[in-house]
C-alpha cells in the first residue's frame, strides 16, 4: 500500500511541475504515472551505479555532482516516456530539484512517521 501511495505522490509531483516551470510538460495523468514509475526504476537501478562510478568527482565537488546525475536521469526519463517533455539539461536540473522538494513535502504530509498512510 505504501509503495502505491508513494508512486501516486511522485506522479502528483510530476503533474505539479508544469505549473512551476514552463519548460516541463506532462500531457496527461497517464504520462505522469508512467514517468513516475520509470523514474523510480531508473533511480533504483541506474542511479546507484552512476553514483559509484562518479564517486571521485562527487567527492571533489562535495556532493554537488549528485545533482547533475539527478538532472541527467530526469532528462533521460523525459526522452524515454512519451507525453513527458523537458526542454533541456538546465530545465531538467531545476525540475529534478523541484520534483524532489514537492515529492518530499507531499510524502511528509500524507505519510505517517511509520510510513503508513
Amino acid at each position: 500500500m505504501r509503495l502505491l501511495l508513494t508512486w501516486l505522490i511522485n506522479a502528483a509531483a510530476l503533474m505539479a511541475l508544469p505549473y512551476l516551470m514552463h519548460s516541463v510538460t506532462v500531457d496527461n495523468v497517464g504520462a505522469a504515472l508512467v514517468a513516475a514509475l520509470v523514474l523510480g526504476l531508473v533511480n533504483t537501478i541506474i542511479r546507484p551505479l552512476l553514483v559509484v562510478l562518479t564517486l571521485p568527482v562527487t567527492v571533489v565537488s562535495l556532493g554537488l555532482f549528485i545533482l547533475v546525475i539527478n538532472a541527467l536521469l530526469f532528462w533521460l526519463v523525459a526522452h524515454l516516456v512519451g507525453g513527458f517533455h523537458v526542454a533541456g539539461f538546465w530545465s531538467a536540473f531545476l525540475a529534478a530539484i523541484l520534483y524532489s522538494v514537492i515529492s518530499w513535502a507531499l510524502s511528509t504530509l500524507l505519510l505517517n512517521k511509520d510510513g503508513n498512510p
